[in-house]
């Protein structure tokens, strides 16, 4: 009896024993490793190894729509000038974003329907393609720099290695078309510590403390005060890829960031004027238009993980896209060119520098406080607003340029084009998101950029119908909001 009790108690003994080193199991587990892309997160773990975390560091607590500083500005209190459209209300949020954190929704104006009712518009499905390791990288690089050699915006550079014209590695599409595959960037592998691929905690700002900022100038007696608002819908459909077949054309993967597409439904790295032409949209009125930006992404999501561009979270898809057309402060606007290419802010700013950079972040309610370097913390139920202004200032004759900028440029403080350009419709992109609180979302962008605000950019190509573009300018010059 005594040896079948001892034998009893050292059995339970071993099971104890077994269930402990299985808690210790579990509870020891390694975070995932979107745990450690969440940027929150990520500086927390640093400044734990690093034994000196600062206090300017500290991330400011979000605040409760109650205790808004009386500065704030309600969005039915814009000031004039500002001119952001009204016509905004809540979107419905797709089941599968996960997106956390509360805000007031945005109607999108261009209500589309979804696509399981659409008979057409919506039939094309994009995927983002994966990349190889064989061919050349072919950065989405926004630079006027003629002299820089890594400028792939700029394809007359003979000293461009990366020249998107360079035929480099080529095989045949489905299409029977060469093609080019743009490698995944060796700055960024798989194996990455998480804590490095950015942003970090000092790129993001409690908007309560951006100073306020006038966005426009203030239009003059000879200016043009209408707008018109392109109907385009959010991207329900899911058109998406890594491609841009303005600073890459030809190239699979050559923005190495992941875009999202409104208006035409066959954008991607091989269109043409001719493809952009005979394709559906989803815009209204016969916009066949491309508008298209970097995605964002929320990182406190374990998705995306083994991107070979370090493109991590969950992609947060905008709650409401604006598409505006907009006058000038001095003169009437012409109609722009069919198949006009704008490129707006430099992808690359967070190593250029700031010369090319248009990056405006704000938040709804707040939109007299812009950021241009940082990424906005916005109060509870108030929505991240990425306002992206293009080049309207046509110099007249060419469609695009070497580097894609010098064929327009940017009006002048005082509003007006410079002289020996023409004055355009100026887009302007609102993109209205709900983001999970705390400094936990970030913009696709380069590796090496490190999911900079900064980098934040757009692109377009006009294939708006030449009666359709004729109304805009009519709306515009006659000081009408269509």
């Amino acid at each position: 009896m005594r040896r079948t009790g001892r034998m009893a108690a050292a059995m339970s003994a071993l099971a104890v024993a077994a269930g402990s080193l299985v808690s210790a199991a579990v509870i020891g587990v390694v975070p995932a490793r979107a745990d450690l892309c969440d940027p929150a997160q990520a500086s927390q773990e640093n400044a734990r190894r690093q034994g000196d975390r600062a206090p300017d560091q500290q991330v400011p607590d979000q605040q409760a729509p109650d205790q808004q500083a009386p500065d704030q500005q309600a969005p039915d209190q814009q000031a004039p000038d500002q001119q952001f459209p009204d016509q905004q209300a809540p979107d419905q949020q797709a089941p599968d974003q996960q997106v956390q954190g509360g805000g007031i929704g945005l109607r999108d104006p261009a209500q589309s329907p979804d696509p399981e009712e659409s008979t057409g518009l919506f039939r094309r499905n994009r995927s983002p393609r994966t990349p190889t390791p064989e061919a050349p990288q072919n950065p989405d690089q926004n630079s006027q720099d003629p002299q820089n050699p890594q400028d792939p915006q700029n394809p007359q550079d003979p000293q461009n290695p990366q020249d998107p014209q360079d035929p480099g590695d080529q095989s045949s599409d489905q299409r029977g078309r060469p093609t080019r595959t743009a490698s995944p960037s060796p700055t960024a592998t798989q194996d990455d510590d998480c804590r490095n691929l950015g942003p970090f905690v000092e790129d993001f700002v409690d908007i309560r403390q951006v100073q306020p900022l006038r966005l426009d100038a203030g239009i003059g007696r000879n200016g043009s005060r209408g707008t018109f608002v392109a109907q385009c819908g959010t991207n329900r459909n899911g058109h998406n890829n890594p491609d841009n077949f303005i600073v890459a054309p030809g190239v699979s993967n050559g923005a190495h960031h992941l875009h999202d597409y409104v208006g035409n439904l066959s954008t991607d790295g091989f269109s043409t004027d001719e493809s952009l032409a005979a394709a559906d949209t989803t815009c209204r009125a016969g916009d066949k238009s491309t508008y298209f930006w970097p995605v964002l992404r929320d990182r406190k999501v374990d998705a995306n993980a083994q991107d070979p561009d370090g493109n991590v979270g969950q992609v947060i898809r905008a709650r409401a896209v604006t598409l505006q057309f907009r006058g000038n402060a001095t003169s009437r606007v012409v109609a722009m060119p069919r198949f006009l290419r704008l490129i707006t802010g430099d992808a690359k700013a967070g190593t250029n520098g700031a010369a090319n950079a248009r990056a405006r972040w704000t938040c709804t309610g707040f939109t007299n406080r812009i950021s241009p370097d940082k990424y906005p913390l916005c109060p509870r139920g108030s929505q991240v607003l990425r306002i992206l202004d293009f080049p309207s200032c046509w110099d007249g004759q060419n469609t695009d340029s070497a580097n894609h900028r010098t064929h327009v440029g940017f009006p002048g403080q005082n509003g007006a084009c410079p002289q020996g350009t023409r004055a355009i419709p100026q887009l302007r992109m609102i993109l209205a998101y709900t983001v999970p609180q705390g400094p936990s979302f970030a913009v696709d962008a380069f590796p090496e950029q490190k999911h900079n605000p900064v980098t934040d950019h757009a692109d377009f190509a006009n294939v708006m119908p030449d009666r359709l573009m004729q109304f805009v300018v009519s709306c515009i010059n006659r000081g009408r909001r269509c």
